[in-house]
This record gives C-alpha cells, structure tokens and sequence, in this order.
C-alpha cells in the first residue's frame, strides 16, 4: 500500500560534502544538525573511494535551511580541498548543496530557499557561489558542466572566464574552500552497480551503453569509475525519472551489459533515500541491494498522515 499524499510542505536537502574517509570528522560536521527543531537526518552515505559523504536532512523549510547553513559552518571551517584527493569531480569542500520540495511544497519554494542559502554563504563565508539546476539563473548553468568539468584544480580559471563569474561572492579562487554549488530540483535516485572486475574500460563500456546520452534508458546519467580501495570497477549512476526508467530497469540493463562483456555483477548500493515506486514492484534483492533497510526508503521517514 502506498503512503498518504504529503500534505506538509517538507524540503530534503541532500548535501554532498568531501570527507568519505573519517568518521570521527563526519560525526562532527552531523553534530549541530540533530540540534535544529524539526530537522531529521535521514540518511548519511559516506564513499572512501569518493572521499565524499551524502548527507540527507529532511524537515520544514525554514528548518531545513538553519539545519543547511549549519552544515556549511563546520565544512567550510574543518575541510581543506588542498588536501583533498576522490574519484568524483568536485569544486568545493561543500560541494553539492540541492533543496528537493516534498508534500505540498513548490518548486518555487525551493528556488527562493536555494537563493537564500547561496546567497548567505557567499556574505557570511566570502565565498563564489553557484546557482544550478532549478535555480539556475540562466540556462546554461542548469547543469554546472563547464564548471564541474573544471573541477578544483581549474577553477581559478573558470573564475576568471567572463560566462563564468559566480551568482553570489567574488570570483576569487579559496585555496582551501573552492565554490558551492547551491541547487533546486526534483528528486531522482543515486543508484551504483557493482562489477566483479578490476577493468575500468568495462564500466565505462556498460556506463555508456547504459545512459541516456548515448541512446540507452530514458533519465539516466552513468558513470564508469574504478573502486582501487575495492579492487572492482562500478556503473554509477542518477535515475531522474524513475517512473520512466525504474530501478529495476537500470539494474538489469547494467547487468545485461556487463554479462555481454563476460563480467558478473557483484552487488548495488543506494546512495541516499530512494521512494518506494523506483522499485516498480520489485524486491531491494533483485536489483543487487543485498543489505537494505527500510529507513533507505523516503517513505519511511515522512509524516503518513501529513
């Protein structure tokens, strides 16, 4: 049975921070969170390889945005990107900063939520702040490529570039810091495909053979990367729109593809909460996730009746 339509406005906040290796240090950033009234945290991923934590607060607007300009006040002053080294491109200690509406909040409320925090980050932190997706305030920064592309170690350029000055803050280079990227959107799924294989080339095969940019499942972005810490090699992937391509679609083209290329997959991962319909009637079992637990789904962490 599916949950009760959301009547409350709730925002998730799904914060992608550089530390995915200590997690004395996480615990520390996590700390003031569980402070702010009205505020869960509702699921902290954290990926070694990576070297990057996913951190999902779920609450109120207001409370969300206390609980998100809480999180940037240890990230910014502990994390130092000059001594940062991960698989996944990165701009900024504190990263990734998106507001997804849930219940009966508006896309609108998210965007005006969005441009607070940015803009409170760059007054309070004198940092370059990015609007992107939803908020983006102009079209090609929906999606920060030019900007992701760059990474930390081309940013000092990318501010220096005329299309690439920042939404909010001066467009100086923090040596330790970098820029936040500051977001709305509409939920989607973090979904990675383990391989039983050390061979990059053959998750960068099935990665491309799988997203949607190279003719593959409708709403899904892929990446082939290497786990050296794991000795395997993953598909990792953003399903953003599950309805469309489901979880189970995504699992079984990966692992369709990688048997094509003589490779077995070994298991999945979620990276955050994920709805009950991205399933599409199928076990977490099926699809690879041989360890989930209830509290992984989002419905588990809201409001029934609300």
């Amino acid at each position: 049975m599916s949950a009760a339509p959301l009547r409350l406005a709730l925002v998730q906040c799904v914060a992608h921070v550089c530390e995915g290796r200590d997690r004395r240090v996480l615990d520390d950033l996590i700390a003031p969170l569980r402070a702010v009234a009205g505020t869960r945290v509702a699921d902290v991923h954290m990926d070694p390889d990576d070297h990057r934590s996913v951190i999902t607060i779920l609450g109120p607007p207001a409370s969300v945005e206390q609980a998100a300009l809480a999180l940037a006040v240890g990230v910014l002053a502990r994390l130092d990107l000059r001594r940062h080294r991960g698989l996944l491109p990165r701009t900024g200690s504190l990263d990734l900063l998106p507001f997804v509406p849930l219940g009966s909040a508006t896309m609108a409320q998210a965007i005006a939520l969005a441009r607070r925090v940015g803009q409170e980050l760059a007054r309070s932190h004198n940092l370059p702040v990015f609007f992107y997706g939803e908020a983006a305030t102009r079209p090609e920064r929906r999606w920060l490529g030019g900007l992701r592309g760059a990474q930390y170690e081309g940013l000092p350029h990318k501010l220096a570039e005329a299309g690439w000055q920042p939404d909010a803050g001066p467009p100086r280079f923090d040596e330790m810091r970098g820029a936040v990227a500051v977001g709305a959107r509409r939920a989607f799924v973090g979904f990675n495909v383990w391989l039983d294989t050390g061979k990059p080339e053959v998750a960068r095969e099935v990665a491309v053979a799988v997203r949607e940019s190279a003719g593959g499942l409708a709403g899904v972005q892929a990446l082939g990367v290497a786990l050296p810490r794991r000795g395997i090699v993953q598909v990792a992937m953003y399903l953003l729109d599950v309805a469309t391509s489901s979880v189970p679609a995504a699992f079984d083209r990966v692992r369709s593809e990688a048997a094509a290329r003589g490779v077995a997959v070994r298991r999945s991962e979620l990276v955050g909460l994920v709805p009950r319909e991205a399933f599409a009637g199928r076990t977490p079992e099926s699809v690879g996730l041989v360890d989930f637990e209830p509290r992984q789904l989002l419905e588990s962490h809201l409001p029934g009746d609300a």
